[in-house]
């Protein structure tokens, strides 16, 4: 009888790739990603299917590195071997799957984690601003106050729903459990109370600022410095500035997100300045001083005789200021020679003792096609 040995790879795909996300995913966006994945892929869901129950397990094995600030910072930085740890799937490293999963699965009692969704402190959502800003803010950086709208904790029941000099009550339907448990074929399932949503307790009478929710809508003012040398596509972090908490965990994140705005005359690669310049054929020929807009305003260059079309001149630590404040880019003067485009009697003798002198005649042609041919050459 014949044995093959099959060598089972080892290669892991990319967490975000499994999620189905980019690398500048906040976490709402990874949790709603773990969250169809779970339930698209779940066992009770596709019982017998080895694919699906791996898939379920690959889904798992990314939302707890990328739910995870250290797990995930390490692995940005250094791929699966900056979270060797993490070797396939096991449940007990995902504590909030309750929250992710919510009552379909009761996944707490499941893995034996023994956590009830909605009476333990549990970290409030981040949030996303979209920022547009000008050109020249992102290269100076700028202090700005955004109107952030969230969720908060309610002040006037300190997010407990009920009256204030009232309390709620244990729940008659789950005993202040928060879930029931079924019998569901092989596994023993839990359940969230229909009765007091998972919280235990039942709120008699609710508090007439939140309407017994514990939380809610305001819009706040956070003051938001912008970094100098933030580009388009750049994320800033503000701790805390996120939504409430729950029953007392800590509050999530802001997250910035930068868009910006096109400038008219410059453009940015990096940290470098490009800029475009016409000059005079006379100038061009005989060289000079010209200015030249930069980023702090007007500067000499000084352009040599003969200078070509479309010739590259550096001015050094010119451009953008470096994000960690160690330097500047450079302003890069791309010049071009500007043709006239009609002679007055008197030029037009000199472009044509020019050309007289260059050995060239002029001809049926125009004095200006020839000085438009002498400088493209």
């Amino acid at each position: 009888m014949e044995i093959r040995i099959l060598m089972a790879t080892t290669e892991k795909r990319d967490y975000y790739e499994v999620l189905g996300l980019q690398r500048g995913a906040v976490l709402d966006d990874i949790k709603k990603a773990y969250r169809k994945l779970a339930l698209k892929y779940h066992p009770d869901k596709n019982p017998g299917d080895a694919d699906a129950e791996e898939k379920f397990k690959e889904a798992a094995e990314a939302y707890g590195v990328l739910s995870d600030d250290e797990k995930r910072a390490r692995y940005d930085r250094y791929g699966h071997q900056g979270v060797g740890g993490m070797n396939g799937f096991d449940p007990n490293q995902f504590a909030d799957f309750g929250d992710i999963l919510g009552d379909l699965f009761g996944f707490g009692d499941f893995f034996g984690t023994g956590r009830r969704r909605a009476t333990r402190p549990a970290r409030g959502n981040d949030l996303r601003y979209d920022l547009e800003i000008e050109f020249l803010d992102a290269a100076f950086g700028k202090e700005v106050t955004l109107d952030v709208p969230r969720t908060v904790t309610c002040v006037t029941c300190n997010g407990a729903g009920a009256k204030p000099g009232t309390h709620p009550v244990t729940c008659t339907g789950c005993g202040g459990h928060g879930q029931i448990r079924y019998a569901q074929g092989f596994f023993a399932v839990s359940r969230t109370c229909p009765q007091c949503g998972g919280s235990g307790k039942v709120i008699k009478e609710p508090c007439a600022g939140c309407n017994g929710q514990g939380r809610v809508r305001e819009e706040k003012k956070i003051s938001v410095k912008i970094p100098a040398g933030v580009d388009d596509g750049s994320r800033l972090r503000v701790a805390a500035e996120g939504e409430s908490g729950y029953n007392g965990g800590p509050a999530g994140d802001l997250y910035v997100f930068i868009s910006v705005r096109e400038h008219e005359k410059f453009t940015r690669r990096e940290y470098d300045i490009h800029t475009e310049e016409f000059i005079s054929v006379t100038r061009a020929a005989l060289g000079g001083e010209v200015d030249v807009d930069t980023l702090e305003g007007k500067e000499s260059l000084r352009v040599p005789a003969g200078t070509q079309p479309n010739q590259v001149f550096r001015l050094r630590s010119k451009g953008v200021q470096f994000l960690d404040g160690r330097g500047r880019g450079d302003h890069y003067v791309h010049v071009n020679v500007r043709i006239p485009s009609s002679l007055t009697e008197e030029q037009r003798k000199l472009y044509e003792q020019l050309a007289s002198a260059e050995g060239e005649s002029v001809g049926d042609r125009g004095v200006l096609d020839k000085v438009k041919e002498f400088f493209s050459a």
